[in-house]
């Protein structure tokens, strides 16, 4: 789902970028001493991190659980909005943030794209197998700057296109040698085409001459 997320940010590739990863914290301190830079902060307070840091942000299942409140003072609505204000403001002009999420509903997708709208980002909503119960992923991608198209999701039917492709395409070299009109025999090509074989055969063959080929006069 990374790999998915870092090709839906669409980044250069002549060019490294600094990304910015957004994950659920763990409490487990060897997986902290083995991660690289980190901040341990609450994503409802917002990101702390100056104007135009980052090239890019993902998080992979993270963002759904703004939209619960864990105490009394939480309001999903504002902690959405502060979130994506902040982050809106760290990342550098013309760049996206991408995230997977698993919306329980259309009004839980409904709220999160709208505190984005809010804060200045464009995008929606990428659904990859969206007819299939376990491979279906849904991807926020939201983009600072102006509009740009959505990426295509994935279906499942790109490699089948590939494959029918390269199927018909061998149909068509057997359907065009079968058509093929043979050189009648005798005829000087006929000739030249059996001395070629002969020749990768390994036999000997008369050298060709200007009467290959030609018609000899009956003789009374």
């Amino acid at each position: 789902m990374a790999e998915r997320a870092l090709e839906l940010l669409a980044l250069p590739e002549e060019k490294s970028a600094f990304l910015l990863d957004i994950e659920l914290a763990t409490e487990d301190e060897e997986d902290r001493d083995n991660m690289g830079d980190f901040v341990w902060t609450d994503m409802g307070t917002g990101v702390p991190f100056r104007p135009g840091t980052f090239d890019g942000a993902i998080s992979i299942s993270a963002i759904q659980w703004l939209c619960h409140a864990n105490a009394a003072d939480q309001n999903p609505k504002r902690r959405l909005h502060r979130f994506f204000q902040t982050l809106y403001g760290c990342l550098g002009r013309g760049t996206r943030a991408v995230f997977q999420f698993y919306p329980e509903n259309e009004h839980q997708s409904a709220l999160i794209m709208t505190q984005a709208t809010k804060a200045g980002f464009n995008g929606g909503l990428v659904v990859d197998y969206p007819n299939s119960v376990k491979a279906k992923k849904v991807y926020l991608v939201l983009m600072t700057g102006g509009i740009a198209q959505l990426p295509k999701a994935l279906t499942g039917e790109e490699a089948m296109e590939h494959q029918a492709h390269v199927e018909n395409t061998g149909r068509t070299l057997t359907l065009s040698r079968k058509h093929e009109k043979k050189p009648s025999k005798g005829s000087k090509e006929w000739i030249n085409k059996k001395r070629e074989r002969m020749l990768k055969q390994g036999r000997i063959v008369r050298h060709e001459s200007k009467y290959s080929g030609r018609k000899r006069k009956q003789k009374f």
